[in-house]
């Protein structure tokens, strides 16, 4: 059993707490609120009213509130997005960054705890702290979310030892799955686009959120032409929002262009060959198809 664990210090926390705490997300959020339970988190976004991607994060029951997990890089927007729509709700959003760190381990690690269920996002404790399995994907592994003065002693009672965090970004990057630098994504492109639907983002059974509209009429209308696809590159660099070409016709471009690079393709067209290896201005690069996303 593989005993790594990833202090993610580049993720916060954010607490959304108040006795209209539940209603205030549902009516956010691209994922049902009532998935979330005491043994169960949900991975979801905040999109803009067009749809567009905006901030994906994962929330876990915690207490009488929810925990808000996400990129460190985009916690002080959604905490500000959040009290602009708060308006009159009774609900306290409280930045807990400093105070809580995930720490990340393998799957097979998290099936060996007492209570465990190989089910994406299941929830379970260690003492008062969530440890919750990837409601993305098990390969992601599962994630801690504790009390920094606490964290250390923790893993050494659970024998998990620290290691180096861009194995997991490479793991995630492999998967599919953007690892960081989530801020290049904002406004590019739809949600749907994200393969939100594929990692458990996307409820369309429930009701009105921001954007529900039109990423219910790209999927009833069956009009997702594009995805956000992961770049192997051979050799060189790529530029952010460089076009890719194919026989002279453009199949898609460049949203993310350093360290684990992602494209957003028109993976429709009869022009885009998955085995092929693309050109750009600076290098080449292969654009790669998770096994988990049936295209």
């Amino acid at each position: 059993m593989n005993n790594s664990v990833y202090i993610l210090e580049d993720r916060a926390i954010l607490y959304v707490n108040g006795s209209d705490a539940k209603d205030f997300l549902q009516n956010l959020i691209s994922n049902d609120i009532d998935k979330v339970t005491n043994n169960s988190s949900c991975f979801a976004s905040l999109l803009s009213p067009q749809g567009k991607f905006l901030y994906e994060f994962i929330v876990v029951k915690h207490k009488s509130g929810y925990f808000i997990d996400c990129e460190k890089n985009q916690s002080e927007e959604i905490f500000k997005q959040l009290n602009l729509y708060k308006i009159r709700s009774k609900v306290e959003i409280l930045n807990l960054s400093n105070e809580f760190v995930i720490a990340s381990f393998g799957y097979e690690k998290y099936l060996s705890f007492e209570g465990s269920k190989d089910i994406l996002g299941f929830t379970i404790k260690y003492r008062e702290d969530p440890i919750i399995l990837d409601p993305r994907n098990k390969k992601l592994g599962a994630r801690l979310i504790i009390n920094l003065e606490k964290l250390y002693l923790s893993l050494k009672k659970l024998n998990l030892k620290n290691d180096k965090i861009e194995n997991y970004y490479n793991q995630s990057h492999m998967l599919g799955i953007v690892p960081k630098n989530l801020n290049k994504l904002k406004n590019k492109l739809f949600g749907i686009e994200c393969n939100f639907e594929e990692l458990n983002g996307i409820d369309f059974k429930k009701g009105c959120y921001v954007g529900q509209e039109n990423t219910a009429r790209i999927k009833l209308k069956n009009k997702l032409t594009k995805r956000l696809l992961p770049i192997k590159i051979i050799d060189g660099v790529l530029n952010e929002d460089e076009k890719i070409y194919n026989n002279d016709i453009e199949i898609g471009k460049i949203v993310i262009n350093n360290e684990y690079p992602f494209a957003l393709i028109k993976f429709l067209d009869k022009n885009f060959n998955k085995k092929k290896t693309y050109k750009c201005i600076n290098g080449t690069f292969k654009i790669l198809i998770p096994e988990w996303l049936k295209i």
